[in-house]
Protein backbone atom coordinates (compact mmCIF):
# COMPACT_ATOMS: atom_id res chain seq x y z
CA UNK A 1 0.00 0.00 0.00
CA UNK A 2 2.40 2.27 1.08
CA UNK A 3 4.58 1.86 -2.61
CA UNK A 4 1.35 2.24 -4.70
CA UNK A 5 0.62 5.14 -2.92
CA UNK A 6 4.43 6.99 -3.60
CA UNK A 7 3.76 5.68 -7.27
CA UNK A 8 0.23 7.54 -7.19
CA UNK A 9 1.96 11.03 -6.13
CA UNK A 10 4.80 10.33 -8.03
CA UNK A 11 1.86 10.03 -11.05
CA UNK A 12 0.17 13.15 -9.82
CA UNK A 13 3.86 14.88 -9.68
CA UNK A 14 4.56 13.59 -13.56
CA UNK A 15 1.15 15.52 -14.67
CA UNK A 16 2.58 19.07 -13.06
CA UNK A 17 5.84 18.29 -15.03
CA UNK A 18 8.17 17.05 -13.06
CA UNK A 19 10.33 14.22 -14.64
CA UNK A 20 11.25 10.91 -13.20
CA UNK A 21 14.57 11.78 -12.00
CA UNK A 22 13.03 14.75 -10.13
CA UNK A 23 11.88 11.88 -7.47
CA UNK A 24 13.82 10.53 -4.60
CA UNK A 25 12.29 7.69 -2.74
CA UNK A 26 14.53 7.41 0.84
CA UNK A 27 14.64 4.36 3.21
CA UNK A 28 16.52 3.78 6.49
CA UNK A 29 17.73 -0.05 5.28
CA UNK A 30 18.76 -1.10 2.03
CA UNK A 31 16.11 -4.12 2.75
CA UNK A 32 12.92 -1.65 2.13
CA UNK A 33 13.38 -1.05 -1.47
CA UNK A 34 12.11 -4.63 -2.66
CA UNK A 35 8.40 -3.42 -2.64
CA UNK A 36 9.23 0.07 -3.99
CA UNK A 37 11.19 -1.94 -6.94
CA UNK A 38 8.56 -4.52 -7.48
CA UNK A 39 5.79 -1.79 -7.70
CA UNK A 40 7.74 0.47 -9.82
CA UNK A 41 8.48 -2.53 -12.28
CA UNK A 42 4.50 -3.29 -12.16
CA UNK A 43 3.62 0.29 -13.56
CA UNK A 44 6.48 -0.08 -15.80
CA UNK A 45 8.47 3.00 -14.13
CA UNK A 46 12.46 2.99 -14.60
CA UNK A 47 14.17 2.97 -11.50
CA UNK A 48 17.99 3.36 -10.61
CA UNK A 49 19.13 2.05 -6.82
CA UNK A 50 21.82 4.75 -6.29
CA UNK A 51 24.90 3.99 -4.52
CA UNK A 52 23.72 -0.17 -4.35
CA UNK A 53 22.77 -2.98 -6.08
CA UNK A 54 19.04 -4.37 -6.97
CA UNK A 55 17.20 -6.52 -4.13
CA UNK A 56 17.48 -9.51 -6.46
CA UNK A 57 20.72 -8.63 -7.09
CA UNK A 58 22.36 -8.85 -4.13
CA UNK A 59 24.88 -11.51 -3.14
CA UNK A 60 22.73 -12.73 0.40
CA UNK A 61 19.58 -12.41 -1.97
CA UNK A 62 21.37 -14.27 -4.54
CA UNK A 63 23.04 -17.49 -1.82
CA UNK A 64 19.57 -17.79 -0.26
CA UNK A 65 17.60 -18.35 -3.86
CA UNK A 66 20.54 -20.39 -5.13
CA UNK A 67 19.69 -23.23 -2.09
CA UNK A 68 16.12 -22.81 -3.38
CA UNK A 69 16.81 -23.62 -6.80
CA UNK A 70 19.31 -26.33 -5.53
CA UNK A 71 16.25 -28.22 -3.69
CA UNK A 72 13.63 -27.45 -6.50
CA UNK A 73 16.29 -28.88 -8.73
CA UNK A 74 19.29 -31.05 -8.28
CA UNK A 75 20.66 -30.48 -11.59
CA UNK A 76 20.82 -26.50 -12.03
CA UNK A 77 24.61 -26.33 -11.92
CA UNK A 78 24.83 -22.57 -11.63
CA UNK A 79 23.11 -22.65 -7.80
CA UNK A 80 25.61 -26.14 -7.16
CA UNK A 81 29.06 -23.84 -7.63
CA UNK A 82 27.00 -20.91 -5.95
CA UNK A 83 26.34 -22.40 -2.84
CA UNK A 84 28.36 -26.12 -2.24
CA UNK A 85 30.98 -23.42 -0.68
CA UNK A 86 28.75 -20.99 0.71
CA UNK A 87 29.20 -20.85 3.88
CA UNK A 88 32.38 -22.71 4.01
CA UNK A 89 31.94 -26.04 4.63
CA UNK A 90 35.35 -27.60 3.98
CA UNK A 91 34.81 -28.23 0.16
CA UNK A 92 38.01 -26.94 -1.75
CA UNK A 93 38.74 -25.96 -5.16
CA UNK A 94 41.11 -29.52 -5.75
CA UNK A 95 37.50 -31.87 -4.55
CA UNK A 96 35.43 -29.28 -6.92
CA UNK A 97 38.19 -29.37 -9.88
CA UNK A 98 37.69 -33.04 -9.85
CA UNK A 99 33.79 -33.14 -9.78
CA UNK A 100 33.39 -30.45 -12.75
CA UNK A 101 36.00 -32.83 -14.78
CA UNK A 102 33.53 -35.61 -14.31
CA UNK A 103 30.70 -33.56 -15.10
CA UNK A 104 32.53 -32.54 -18.33
CA UNK A 105 33.76 -35.83 -19.44
CA UNK A 106 30.90 -37.91 -18.28
CA UNK A 107 28.05 -34.75 -19.65
CA UNK A 108 26.58 -34.72 -16.96
CA UNK A 109 25.53 -31.95 -14.34
CA UNK A 110 27.65 -31.31 -10.79
CA UNK A 111 25.10 -33.18 -9.03
CA UNK A 112 25.38 -36.24 -10.52
CA UNK A 113 29.31 -35.76 -10.94
CA UNK A 114 29.48 -35.35 -6.81
CA UNK A 115 27.42 -38.70 -6.27
CA UNK A 116 29.59 -40.47 -9.12
CA UNK A 117 32.54 -39.30 -7.49
CA UNK A 118 31.84 -40.42 -4.19
CA UNK A 119 30.85 -43.79 -5.48
CA UNK A 120 34.00 -44.27 -7.22
CA UNK A 121 35.73 -42.93 -3.92
CA UNK A 122 38.11 -41.23 -6.10
CA UNK A 123 38.51 -38.68 -3.16
CA UNK A 124 40.32 -38.39 -0.05
CA UNK A 125 38.06 -39.07 3.03
CA UNK A 126 38.02 -35.83 4.61
CA UNK A 127 36.88 -33.98 1.30
CA UNK A 128 34.52 -36.99 0.71
CA UNK A 129 32.84 -36.60 4.06
CA UNK A 130 32.27 -33.08 3.33
CA UNK A 131 31.33 -33.34 -0.16
CA UNK A 132 28.74 -35.74 0.97
CA UNK A 133 27.74 -34.11 3.55
CA UNK A 134 26.53 -31.23 1.52
CA UNK A 135 24.48 -33.52 -0.77
CA UNK A 136 23.05 -34.90 2.58
CA UNK A 137 22.02 -31.59 3.52
CA UNK A 138 20.47 -30.22 0.04
CA UNK A 139 18.11 -33.90 0.62
CA UNK A 140 17.65 -32.93 3.89
CA UNK A 141 16.22 -29.98 2.91
CA UNK A 142 14.71 -30.84 0.03
CA UNK A 143 12.85 -33.20 2.39
CA UNK A 144 11.64 -31.05 5.30
CA UNK A 145 10.37 -28.25 3.41
CA UNK A 146 7.78 -30.52 2.03
CA UNK A 147 4.32 -29.31 2.67
CA UNK A 148 5.37 -25.96 4.27
CA UNK A 149 3.93 -22.91 3.32
CA UNK A 150 6.27 -20.88 0.84
CA UNK A 151 7.73 -17.97 3.76
CA UNK A 152 8.23 -21.20 6.06
CA UNK A 153 10.24 -23.17 3.06
CA UNK A 154 12.46 -19.96 2.27
CA UNK A 155 12.83 -19.34 6.17
CA UNK A 156 14.15 -22.87 6.85
CA UNK A 157 16.74 -23.04 3.80
CA UNK A 158 18.13 -19.90 5.05
CA UNK A 159 18.28 -20.99 8.50
CA UNK A 160 19.70 -24.69 7.83
CA UNK A 161 21.97 -24.13 5.54
CA UNK A 162 24.04 -21.82 7.59
CA UNK A 163 23.49 -18.44 5.81
CA UNK A 164 22.25 -17.33 8.73
CA UNK A 165 24.42 -18.04 11.14
CA UNK A 166 27.46 -17.22 8.96
CA UNK A 167 25.97 -13.64 8.30
CA UNK A 168 25.53 -12.80 11.73
CA UNK A 169 28.75 -13.57 12.29
CA UNK A 170 28.99 -9.53 10.62
CA UNK A 171 27.96 -7.55 13.67
CA UNK A 172 28.30 -4.00 11.28
CA UNK A 173 25.92 -2.36 10.36
CA UNK A 174 26.30 -4.10 6.32
CA UNK A 175 26.20 -7.70 8.05
CA UNK A 176 22.91 -6.28 9.83
CA UNK A 177 21.57 -5.16 6.44
CA UNK A 178 22.51 -8.33 5.07
CA UNK A 179 20.41 -10.21 7.57
CA UNK A 180 17.82 -7.98 6.93
CA UNK A 181 17.72 -8.61 3.38
CA UNK A 182 17.31 -12.07 3.96
CA UNK A 183 14.49 -11.26 6.27
CA UNK A 184 12.88 -9.13 3.52
CA UNK A 185 13.29 -12.20 1.08
CA UNK A 186 11.29 -14.30 3.47
CA UNK A 187 8.43 -11.46 3.66
CA UNK A 188 8.58 -11.42 -0.16
CA UNK A 189 8.05 -15.08 -0.81
CA UNK A 190 4.50 -15.16 1.94
CA UNK A 191 3.49 -11.71 0.07
CA UNK A 192 3.93 -14.06 -3.15
CA UNK A 193 2.00 -17.06 -1.46
CA UNK A 194 -0.44 -14.66 -0.87
CA UNK A 195 -1.37 -12.98 -4.44
CA UNK A 196 -0.16 -16.23 -6.48
CA UNK A 197 -2.88 -17.40 -8.72
CA UNK A 198 -1.85 -20.14 -10.81
CA UNK A 199 -2.12 -20.85 -14.13
CA UNK A 200 -4.54 -24.17 -14.88
CA UNK A 201 -2.53 -24.66 -17.75
CA UNK A 202 0.48 -24.79 -15.90
CA UNK A 203 -0.05 -25.49 -12.42
CA UNK A 204 3.48 -24.73 -10.73
CA UNK A 205 4.23 -25.36 -7.56
CA UNK A 206 4.53 -22.00 -5.48
CA UNK A 207 8.60 -22.60 -4.88
CA UNK A 208 8.91 -23.29 -8.69
CA UNK A 209 6.60 -19.85 -9.45
CA UNK A 210 8.32 -17.84 -6.94
CA UNK A 211 11.72 -18.89 -8.40
CA UNK A 212 10.33 -17.66 -11.88
CA UNK A 213 8.95 -14.26 -10.15
CA UNK A 214 12.86 -13.76 -8.96
CA UNK A 215 14.14 -14.48 -12.47
CA UNK A 216 12.05 -12.26 -13.59
CA UNK A 217 12.66 -9.66 -11.40
CA UNK A 218 16.61 -9.72 -11.55
CA UNK A 219 16.55 -9.66 -15.05
CA UNK A 220 14.64 -6.35 -15.58
CA UNK A 221 17.75 -4.31 -15.33
CA UNK A 222 18.38 -0.99 -13.62
CA UNK A 223 17.48 2.14 -16.21
CA UNK A 224 20.65 3.70 -17.36
CA UNK A 225 22.49 6.31 -15.62
CA UNK A 226 21.43 8.94 -18.17
CA UNK A 227 18.10 7.04 -18.29
CA UNK A 228 15.03 9.57 -17.38
CA UNK A 229 14.18 7.57 -14.03
CA UNK A 230 13.61 7.66 -10.16
CA UNK A 231 16.05 7.31 -7.67
CA UNK A 232 15.70 4.80 -5.03
CA UNK A 233 18.52 5.29 -1.90
CA UNK A 234 19.24 5.14 1.49
CA UNK A 235 19.13 8.00 3.29
CA UNK A 236 22.97 7.22 4.25
CA UNK A 237 23.33 7.27 0.74
CA UNK A 238 20.94 10.59 0.02
CA UNK A 239 23.55 12.46 1.72
CA UNK A 240 24.67 15.38 -0.52
CA UNK A 241 22.43 15.10 -2.77
CA UNK A 242 19.25 17.40 -3.83
CA UNK A 243 15.81 16.32 -5.65
CA UNK A 244 12.72 18.47 -6.38
CA UNK A 245 10.61 16.21 -5.00
CA UNK A 246 11.82 13.28 -1.90
CA UNK A 247 9.53 10.55 0.03
CA UNK A 248 10.90 9.47 3.22
CA UNK A 249 9.36 6.08 3.66
CA UNK A 250 8.79 3.76 6.92
CA UNK A 251 8.54 6.10 9.41
CA UNK A 252 8.09 4.11 12.12
CA UNK A 253 9.54 2.74 15.36
CA UNK A 254 12.07 0.37 14.86
CA UNK A 255 12.74 1.41 10.83
CA UNK A 256 13.01 5.22 11.69
CA UNK A 257 14.81 5.48 14.15
CA UNK A 258 16.24 1.76 13.27
CA UNK A 259 15.91 -1.20 16.20
CA UNK A 260 19.24 -1.39 16.86
CA UNK A 261 19.52 2.19 18.10
CA UNK A 262 16.49 2.57 20.33
CA UNK A 263 19.01 1.17 23.70
CA UNK A 264 21.20 4.39 23.11
CA UNK A 265 20.86 8.25 23.44
CA UNK A 266 23.54 9.13 21.36
CA UNK A 267 22.47 6.45 18.41
CA UNK A 268 18.83 7.86 18.93
CA UNK A 269 20.51 11.36 17.94
CA UNK A 270 22.46 10.06 14.94
CA UNK A 271 19.11 8.51 13.83
CA UNK A 272 17.32 11.76 14.20
CA UNK A 273 20.43 13.74 12.39
CA UNK A 274 20.07 11.22 9.32
CA UNK A 275 16.63 11.70 9.35
CA UNK A 276 17.29 15.85 9.21
CA UNK A 277 19.81 14.43 5.97
CA UNK A 278 16.70 13.19 4.66
CA UNK A 279 14.16 16.07 4.94
CA UNK A 280 16.66 18.86 3.60
CA UNK A 281 17.50 16.55 0.15
CA UNK A 282 13.96 18.10 -0.85
CA UNK A 283 13.95 21.02 -2.69
CA UNK A 284 10.08 21.67 -3.71
CA UNK A 285 8.19 19.20 -1.50
CA UNK A 286 8.82 16.11 0.59
CA UNK A 287 6.34 13.16 1.86
CA UNK A 288 6.28 11.42 5.20
CA UNK A 289 4.85 7.94 4.63
CA UNK A 290 4.40 4.88 7.59
CA UNK A 291 2.65 1.69 7.11
CA UNK A 292 -0.18 0.82 9.85
CA UNK A 293 1.06 -2.67 9.36
CA UNK A 294 3.95 -3.89 8.38
CA UNK A 295 5.04 -7.65 7.45
CA UNK A 296 8.39 -8.44 8.42
CA UNK A 297 10.68 -12.21 8.26
CA UNK A 298 7.09 -13.24 7.52
CA UNK A 299 5.14 -11.72 9.90
CA UNK A 300 2.82 -9.25 10.18
CA UNK A 301 2.38 -6.83 12.71
CA UNK A 302 0.79 -3.07 13.54
CA UNK A 303 3.74 -1.02 13.24
CA UNK A 304 3.92 2.29 15.60
CA UNK A 305 4.43 5.74 13.79
CA UNK A 306 8.42 7.12 14.57
CA UNK A 307 8.43 9.46 17.02
CA UNK A 308 10.40 12.03 14.35
CA UNK A 309 7.06 12.85 13.22
CA UNK A 310 5.63 14.07 16.36
CA UNK A 311 9.20 16.03 16.65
Amino acid sequence: DEARWVVEQMRQGSERGYARKDFAILYRSNAQSRTFEETLIAHGIPYRVYGGLRFFERAEVKDALAYLRLISNRDDDPSFERVVSNPPRGIGDRTLDVVRGEARDAGISLWQAAQQVLAEQRLPTRAANALRGFLTLIDGLAEQVQGLPLHEQADLVIRESGLRAHLQKDTSDKGQGRLENLDELVTATRTFQQEYQPDPDEALDPLTAFLAHAALEAGEGQAAEWEDSVQLMTLHAAKGLEFPIVFITGLEEGLLPHSRSMDSEDELAEERRLFYVGLTRARDAIYLSHAFRRTSWGDSSVAAPSRFLTD
